[in-house]
């Protein structure tokens, strides 16, 4: 059996709560090296791990190890410097979200891929539910008809962050709850819909609540919180659909929930933090249907991992594409630009 050697560059809290677990979950991947200027972090992880080698720099760990792939989980602005690099030296990248925080170093990311004929993958985890599994499945049976519109979004009414790390900084993280939580709810919509191609994206984002619940040393507006905490939008695509959608770390409302719905012509949908349920007509009368699915410990970020690690052995084709990366990342930078110029982009 084909063991492909993995280097972790970042050790930080989603390696030790996602891909950590992740590789050591896959038969087929084995974490041989891995990297963080914190070393302690570093260190800690590798005896958690039994790896033996650990580096605070990525770029000497490229040199000295035979490694096959690189999970990526550094700051967000790191994502593109760090996979470019990998990618040119022939290595295949697996990257925790967002892909980079801007559409410019996310086009380069993509070119390198396509220039190094590696595989380039971004984690996108929501896509492994039984629930969006079932779904893609319901969908492409054309049980929902066509999809012609839609809503999504994840609110907090208190939950901001890493307070004071790098969550908050504008430039290390490129944004605040759109582009943390927005990647996941943005992308499940669009790939339920069918990846239909985004051409226009009006919206909003505030900083209301943060600026009162924070301390004044981390609501400065410097290196404290520099992004928002909430944000809204709406985007049109190329088959004349659209989407709806809202994100918040911090919003005075009930309470922390994900949705997302789907209106089809022959039948709609609705998932709130993962229940789902479907919305049609039987024999004329109107129906509600729940679907009940199996439990399963099966980590969804484990189940992403494992499936870079099949497309990396040719086991499986990606469905997690660089260029709805770069379609993702334009969407949300447009959203930044709509709110600063009050205008509708087109993209």
């Amino acid at each position: 059996m084909t063991t492909l050697k993995i280097g972790a560059v970042g050790t930080g809290g989603i390696f030790r709560h996602a891909h950590g677990p992740g590789w050591a979950a896959a038969p087929e991947a084995e974490l041989v090296a891995l990297c963080d200027p914190h070393l302690a972090s570093a260190e800690a992880m590798a005896a958690e791990y039994g790896v033996t080698k650990v580096y605070a720099d990525y770029r000497e760990m490229l040199e000295k190890e035979q490694l096959d792939a690189i999970g990526i989980c550094t700051p967000n602005l790191y994502h593109s410097e760090i996979a470019i690099a990998a990618l040119e030296k022939g290595l295949h990248v697996f990257c925790e979200k967002p892909d980079a925080i801007n559409p410019l170093e996310a086009q380069r990311m993509a070119d390198a891929a396509e220039r190094s004929g590696k595989i380039l993958m971004t984690m996108r985890n929501n896509r492994f539910m039984p629930s969006s599994k079932f779904l893609k499945s319901f969908i492409e049976s054309g049980k929902m008809g066509e999809i012609y519109t839609g809503r999504t979004g994840w609110v907090r009414r208190r939950g901001i962050p890493g307070l004071g790390g790098w969550f908050t900084n504008k430039e290390l993280a490129g944004g605040g709850p759109l582009i943390d939580l927005g990647v996941h709810m943005i992308d499940l919509a669009i790939w339920l819909m069918g990846n239909p191609r985004p051409i226009a994206v009006s919206g909003a984002a505030y900083n209301k609540l943060a600026q009162a619940i924070l301390p004044s040393t981390q609501s400065d507006g410097g290196n404290g919180f520099s992004v928002e905490d909430l944000a809204t939008g709406f985007i049109r695509f190329d088959n004349g659909a659209t989407l709806q959608i809202e994100f918040s770390w911090a919003s005075n409302i009930e309470e922390e929930h994900r949705f997302l719905e789907l209106r089809g012509t022959s039948a709609g949908c609705s998932m709130r933090d993962g229940e789902l349920k479907l919305f049609t007509e039987i024999e004329q009368v109107q129906c509600d249907i729940i679907p009940r699915f199996s439990s399963t410990n099966e980590s969804m970020h484990s189940a992403n991992i494992q499936h870079f690690v099949d497309c990396v052995l040719g086991k499986a084709e990606p469905i997690i594409k660089p260029e709805f990366g770069v379609d993702m990342i334009k969407i949300l930078s447009a959203i930044y630009e709509s709110t600063q110029k009050g205008m509708e982009i087109r993209l």
